[in-house]
């Protein structure tokens, strides 16, 4: 019997999730950026953007549109996302190269100016990426099949209420796990994946590994 019926062997020999597993595309972002950690405001303000128009759609989809969505939104740099107008709206609505879907549209250059608002919540230094980082959990999940990987946790309840109260939209409990998963707050490769502990944050039994990120 298959101990981890939810991994995949690749050609390489390496086990992967079945999400991770389906296309080339997936197979690079899981192998190399999903759960490393991201700290810069830049990066952190991209792949928040990214899970809101994720909803209601695959992560492929949104995975193929990326450099669409970096050209349309000028490389995600705040500021000037935070500068986009109306007009910038309709060019967007325009763009096949993105998910032409105005609600998203709009929260994103909202977001923009709600991670300008942020910076300094802590002190000179603080922004967007250290809010998200101050909800890290004590522990992580260890799960070893997929239906033990939650769809939210505690913190990211928490980080999702903090981020509205602070303007931000498109924000869920959902939306919030996801994004700590990508970016390395939590770990959830399953037990048996060549890319568990990853990050090197997180010790074999779920707990923090201490150090600086």
């Amino acid at each position: 019997m298959n101990a981890q019926p939810d991994l995949v062997p690749g050609a390489d020999g390496l086990a992967r999730p079945a999400w991770a597993s389906v296309h080339a595309d997936l197979r690079e972002y899981y192998d190399t950026e999903w759960g490393m950690p991201v700290t810069d405001e830049t990066e952190v303000f991209e792949r928040l953007a990214l899970e809101g128009f994720q909803s209601g759609l695959s992560w492929a989809t949104i995975l193929r549109r990326r450099e669409g969505f970096r050209r349309a939104f000028a490389g995600f740099a705040v500021d000037a996302v935070a500068g986009f107008d109306e007009r910038d709206v309709e060019r967007l609505l325009g763009d096949r190269g993105i998910i032409r879907h105005r609600g998203k549209i709009e929260a994103t250059i909202s977001n923009a100016r709600a991670t300008q608002n942020l910076r300094g919540w802590d002190g000179p230094g603080s922004d967007l990426a250290s809010f998200v980082w101050s909800h890290r959990p004590q522990r992580t999940p260890v799960p070893r099949t997929a239906a033990e990987v939650p769809p939210t946790s505690p913190e990211s309840r928490a980080l999702a209420a903090a981020l509205r109260a602070r303007g931000f939209r498109f924000i869920g409990p959902t939306t919030m796990f996801a994004l700590m998963e990508a970016i390395g707050i939590v770990d959830t490769h399953l037990v048996g994946s060549h890319r568990r502990g990853c990050s090197g944050l997180w010790t074999a039994d779920g707990t923090w590994a201490g150090g600086a990120v």
